[in-house]
């Protein structure tokens, strides 16, 4: 289902934080064992570039899956401090946005799957990858052109702050002092 872009644009200017679901948003959805019994996920750079850039120009951003080990180590690599590991995202999330005493309508939750349902249709902003079920692009305000895993966060990221006029000075700062 195509998106408004105008309505895109007005929801993403509120924006205070990203929360995202990880399997089949930060990554591919595959899932790799070794020999040994081993699981293994790839992540995309690009990802870390947006939620570096994200953090950067004051919007939070947050990890909401069940309990995964290289979840936690992609976000300690890439510097986000906020991940929640449960199953009932909703109640977590009424949690956060208590914690940070933001209204619904200056969140945005990415998911691709329907049990990203019950969040997406209760925030401001709900985003979701190319490649998200019928039922989830059905209800998403803005749907990116990069799959889950291929670095769909960087694309949102750039979108919310050229929404909020934060991107040029994103860019000037980067380019002149680098993530600093």
């Amino acid at each position: 289902m195509p998106y408004d872009y105008i309505d895109a644009t007005e929801r993403a200017r509120k924006i205070k934080v990203v929360v995202l679901d990880v399997h089949g948003v930060l990554t591919s959805g595959m899932v790799l064992f070794n020999e040994e019994g081993v699981k293994f996920q790839a992540f995309h750079h690009d990802d870390g570039f947006g939620a570096n850039a994200l953090m950067m120009m004051g919007i939070e951003v947050a990890l909401m899956t069940r309990k995964s080990k290289s979840v936690l180590a992609r976000a300690e690599e890439i510097g986000i401090k906020r991940v929640y590991m449960a199953k009932d995202k909703w109640a977590k999330m009424q949690e956060l946005i208590a914690e940070m005493q933001i209204g619904l309508d200056e969140v945005c939750y990415v998911g691709d799957e329907i049990i990203d349902l019950g969040a997406m249709r209760r925030v401001g902003f709900a985003v979701s990858p190319a490649n998200g079920c019928p039922e989830v692009l059905e209800v998403s305000h803005f749907v990116t052109r990069r799959a889950g895993g291929e670095g769909m966060l960087r694309e949102l990221g750039e979108f919310i702050l050229r929404a909020q006029g934060k991107w040029q000075p994103l860019v000037d700062k980067v380019s002149n002092m680098g993530w600093g």
